[in-house]
């Protein structure tokens, strides 16, 4: 990771950082913590949290933020529980009661069965309670305002979705999802479909893409490490590529290096035919995602300025 050039606006660190978010944080206060903590001067998450939710959040720093949205784009991974015969404001335990039911009987048998509705290509609406932007406003904030905005429903992908556990008036879920997910939504539409609704009172992301658990650092490390060891925290950071572990590598020459650095299209011997791929300089050098051509050439597509202090 880079981190020579220092000034009061922070220093140049590049790489990613998988943070284990803690409960009642929002993803926004959590990078700003952790930028804070590292004393880093440009830096952006992956994919927000709600506050109520802890887990993987995936804060790039300096040039490695030109590689979020490859990251935002990987399936997500949640444990879920929600409470049923009860909705909220919010989807969850922040916001008012808006209704309260009987909880009907149930087994496992009729859980299933409904899980099976929402597995596969479905449609969800997003949530009022989001990031989501009308007329450049997010949703969250009209909300507040006692403002209802028509949402449009929106194709989502739940990839699994398996019953883990479940007492009279609980469920809890694995699910395994495509980007634009609201898990919140997910465990409001299951409620409905018993008859008597539900909210979300634990929530928990396990994985994005190639991240996993045991990729987390917790905050109380982060700030032990700056108290006693702030070398420390660079061990924390990753290589950008780590996150794009699906992308076929190519070795560039020197000249083609070059080239592509220029936003030339190179021919690369023994390159894969379509498709996006990481470029590596120098065999071990990262430089950026490039892409294949109709014609088999390499052009670039998103390259990284790291200068050579700060790699």
């Amino acid at each position: 990771m880079g981190k020579r050039r220092h000034n009061n606006r922070g220093r140049d660190v590049n790489g990613i950082l998988i943070l284990d978010k803690p409960l009642g944080l929002s993803s926004n206060k959590a990078l700003q913590q952790v930028k804070n903590l590292l004393f880093a001067r440009k830096a952006g998450h992956t994919g927000s949290l709600d506050p109520l939710a802890t887990g993987l959040l995936a804060i790039c720093f300096g040039e490695s933020t030109k590689m979020a949205n490859y990251i935002v784009e990987s399936e997500k991974h949640y444990k879920v529980t929600g409470l049923l015969g009860s909705t909220t404001v919010t989807g969850d335990t922040e916001g008012d009661v808006l209704e309260e039911k009987p909880v009907p009987a149930f087994d496992r048998a009729q859980l299933e069965s409904i899980l099976e509705q929402f597995t596969g290509e479905i449609m969800q609406i997003p949530p009022m309670y989001s990031a989501l932007k009308h007329n450049g406003e997010p949703l969250y904030k009209l909300a507040r305002q006692g403002i209802e905005i028509e949402r449009e429903p929106r194709p989502i992908t739940i990839y699994s979705l398996s019953l883990l556990d479940f007492t009279e008036t609980t469920f809890t879920l694995d699910v395994v999802c495509s980007k634009g997910t609201y898990i919140r939504t997910l465990v409001e539409d299951i409620g409905e479909k018993l008859g008597c609704g539900a909210h979300t009172i634990e929530l928990r992301r396990t994985s994005v893409g190639p991240f996993t658990e045991k990729d987390m650092v917790s905050m109380e490390t982060l700030v032990d490490a700056e108290q006693n060891d702030r070398e420390a925290l660079n061990n924390y950071v990753k290589p950008v590529e780590t996150a794009l572990i699906d992308f076929p590598e190519v070795k560039l020459s020197p000249d083609a290096a070059y080239y592509l650095r220029q936003g030339q299209a190179v021919t690369v011997p023994h390159a894969p035919t379509s498709g996006l791929v990481c470029l590596f300089a120098e065999e071990t050098n990262f430089i950026g995602i490039g892409q294949i051509l109709d014609d088999g050439r390499v052009t670039p597509k998103r390259l990284l300025i790291i200068s050579p202090e700060t790699v």
